[in-house]
């Protein structure tokens, strides 16, 4: 049994943070059913099967732009539990498909909708990507180095972190509250406000309201300039992290390196939002040369012993070959009828009563339509109909 198990999900996006908000949920026993377009898809068979994002889950090749395409939706609507769609506000409306038209086939529906700016705002209808959010959101301007452009985080933050996890979290609200009121709703999650609101909860951003103290790129405590928080290069050119934020960590760091006097450089109060000062500076200088006296692994070796907070920089390959990322089964295998045996990262949340499984690869487009238009009662020679005008793929 899987925490999600009888709990039918429509997909209708096209584009990867809405695709791994559902994924989530398959992993943990949703039947998530992709509703794509008929068009050929970009990428060939065999690399649609190792689409992590799409995982779990059944597809169906639907024409949403025929009447009758719009008219399998809303039957297959009428027994789903959620829908979540990933367009621009009104999108949806013109594809018959919006909460007002599903919502009334379904008052039990959950319908999430995740975009941009949210379902209303003088930005609402505004394009925008990843980095966007990040630069309106204030983040982009706080990472990287001071007196360097800001550097770009991949699309972690407003794509997945906020928009996917969010939308994620919105659904599993919305089905607990159904349970009480018998009643769907709305989720409306903006990839802006969620970034801000990940923001929000740094500790840089502790003193902004209640003292006007607006942090800056490259200082803070957690902005790479104090010693104690930092990267540094070893030996044999690869890179290692050192997160000593408590005193009694950075003390131990310190005897470790054999400079136990460096310890007066411990984190301390006034270090949320300004930079390091010229002392503070110095010392990480002086880390610096040290560090470079060791390889990498001699150090991380050197430094979990003596109990300090250290990181490898990792190359993915490395990543996927850590004892701790094997061990926590974060590496899986899935087999594929067609394709054999498929490697795929893990399931991050670990339930010890109804644990998620990866027990299907992603589908190409398409691959289950027969199978689901069935369940709503479809002959073979309706499905032949649809699918010689088009309508389905």
């Amino acid at each position: 049994m899987r925490a999600l198990d009888g709990i039918r999900i429509l997909e209708l996006v096209r584009v990867a943070p809405g695709e791994f908000c559902t994924m989530l949920l398959a992993d943990m026993g949703a039947d998530v059913v992709k509703i794509e377009t008929p068009e050929p898809p970009v990428d060939d068979a065999r690399r649609a099967a190792f689409a992590f994002v799409n995982r779990n889950k059944r597809s169906i090749a639907l024409d949403l732009k025929t009447a009758e395409g719009r008219a399998l939706l809303h039957r297959l609507a009428a027994s789903a539990d959620v829908v979540l769609e990933g367009f621009r506000p009104g999108v949806m409306t013109r594809l018959g498909g919006d909460w007002a038209t599903l919502s009334a086939i379904n008052p039990r529906l959950i319908y999430c909708s995740l975009s941009g700016f949210g379902q209303d705002g003088p930005y609402r209808d505004h394009p925008a990507h990843d980095m966007n959010y990040l630069s309106l959101a204030g983040v982009l301007g706080l990472i990287g180095e001071a007196d360097r452009k800001p550097a770009i985080p991949l699309n972690i933050i407003a794509d997945y972190a906020g928009a996917s996890l969010h939308g994620a979290l919105g659904i599993v609200l919305a089905l607990f509250a159904r349970e009480r009121t018998g009643r769907g709703q709305q989720v409306d999650v903006s990839y802006l406000d969620t970034t801000l609101e990940l923001l929000a909860a740094t500790p840089n951003m502790r003193y902004f309201f209640s003292d006007g103290v607006a942090p800056r790129r490259g200082a803070g405590f957690l902005g790479g300039s104090y010693p104690y928080y930092a990267i540094y290069e070893t030996r044999d050119g690869k890179l290692l992290t050192i997160g000593c934020t408590e005193p009694w960590l950075w003390e131990n760091f310190c005897r470790a390196i054999g400079r136990p006097e460096l310890g007066r450089f411990a984190r301390q109060p006034d270090q949320f939002v300004r930079p390091a000062n010229a002392e503070e500076e110095a010392a990480r200088r002086e880390i610096e040369a040290i560090v470079r006296t060791r390889d990498r692994d001699e150090w991380f070796d050197r430094l979990v012993r003596a109990d300090v907070c250290v990181g490898k920089v990792y190359d993915v390959g490395e990543v996927v070959r850590d004892p701790q990322v094997t061990h926590r089964q974060m590496v899986v295998e899935v087999e594929h009828p067609k394709h054999g045996t498929i490697r795929q990262f893990g399931i991050g949340i670990k339930l010890s009563d109804t644990p998620g499984a990866v027990v299907r690869a992603a589908p190409h487009r398409g691959e289950h339509t027969d199978e689901v238009l069935a369940t709503l009662g479809l002959g073979t020679e309706e499905i032949r109909a649809l699918r010689d005008t088009h309508v389905i793929a």
